[in-house]
């Protein structure tokens, strides 16, 4: 009895209600980060959904109020690389494109509680949702640029049919923060909740799963449709960001252009400071991966944006950038990277094939 009460919960709680499947990602103090453990339980989870007639759809949501999921397991990454296992790297990342990949593709609907921090892998698992909602503690970003890596998981394709023109270049870039009401206003959630109605909302889909239609597209119109109650409805616009954001990135193709627009700017004078401020931070070559990866998968099938996001993977793990990264911000927190080169200047054209 004793050695059951001491063996640790999994890392994902799978809970099989009457015809819904509940997913909880359950590393409450790492923010539900997932690692490869987390993603092949998933992998399991979502082939009884699919071989399982009883089971509607899916609701994914973490454990814990600080975060439903912080990203993939970045140290792991790293230690792989720095072990130089770039195999076992190769692999954890593999896995979780297919994974997130499978999702957008799912023939249920997927539902995702986005309570609490909501970045990487985590908005991975978002994106591919037909509802994703957020709460006034959601915080989603993709702060990636500033470890040496890029937004991946399908984020430089669906973010161009998800958000307004220009926040794809904006956002993958400089990785602005969002709260609960700007991730809907931006695209990447699609209703806000009040965090304390939570439970009700779960106990509520619990009640009206066995009414569901059989199609994902009609189940996720129905679900929208006998939710609506509970969601927030006052989303205030930003036209004068959103026209700001449009003008300074949309379509560039050069971080220096952008760069030299942002100086002459006259309008929104401290967003344009901030950009400089993030870039800054950030590695080099990664924020000049970012916007290659971004122009090429812009409007291609998920398929090739995640075969492109893979081989662009291969060039980061083999870069110093990424290691000195995870070092700087995670492991010694000197807040105070290496960059190699130090400056946007002299990255230069970077040698992938992304085809």
């Amino acid at each position: 009895m004793n050695e059951m009460k001491n063996q640790p919960e999994p890392a994902i709680l799978i809970r099989r209600q009457d015809r819904m499947m509940s997913l909880v990602l359950n590393r409450p103090r790492a923010l539900n980060s997932l690692n490869l453990e987390m993603i092949r339980s998933i992998q399991k989870a979502l082939d009884e959904v699919e071989n399982d007639e009883r089971f509607r759809f899916v609701l994914l949501y973490g454990s814990g109020e600080k975060g439903f999921c912080a990203g993939g397991d970045i140290k792991a990454l790293a230690l792989a690389i720095q072990q130089k296992s770039l195999p076992r790297a190769d692999r954890i990342l593999e896995e979780e494109y297919d994974m997130c990949l499978r999702l957008h593709r799912f023939p249920r609907p997927v539902i995702v509680l986005a309570d609490g921090i909501t970045m990487g892998a985590g908005l991975g698992l978002a994106a591919a949702a037909d509802m994703v909602v957020a709460t006034e503690r959601t915080r989603m970003a993709m702060p990636e640029t500033r470890i040496g890596f890029f937004p991946d998981v399908g984020a430089t394709g669906w973010m161009f049919g998800k958000c307004p023109a220009g926040y794809p270049e904006y956002l993958g870039l400089t990785g602005y923060e969002m709260n609960g009401t700007e991730t809907v206003r931006v695209g990447l959630a699609t209703h806000l909740l009040l965090s304390q109605r939570l439970p009700e909302m779960i106990d509520f889909l619990e009640g009206h799963a066995t009414s569901l239609p059989r199609s994902r597209t009609q189940a996720a119109q129905h679900l929208a449709s006998v939710l609506d109650p509970f969601f927030v409805k006052d989303i205030a616009a930003k036209t004068d960001m959103d026209e700001w954001v449009e003008t300074y990135f949309k379509g560039k193709t050069s971080l220096l252009e952008i760069m030299e627009s942002l100086r002459v700017c006259s309008i929104q004078t401290q967003l344009c400071d901030q950009v400089f401020q993030r870039l800054a931070e950030r590695s080099p070559t990664a924020v000049v991966l970012t916007l290659k990866l971004l122009r090429h998968n812009e409007h291609r099938p998920l398929e090739e944006v995640f075969q492109a996001e893979l081989a662009a993977v291969r060039f980061i793990l083999n870069h110093p950038d990424y290691v000195e990264g995870v070092r700087a911000r995670l492991v010694d927190k000197d807040d105070n990277p290496r960059w190699q080169p130090e400056e946007i200047e002299a990255v230069g054209d970077l040698d992938l094939n992304l085809n």
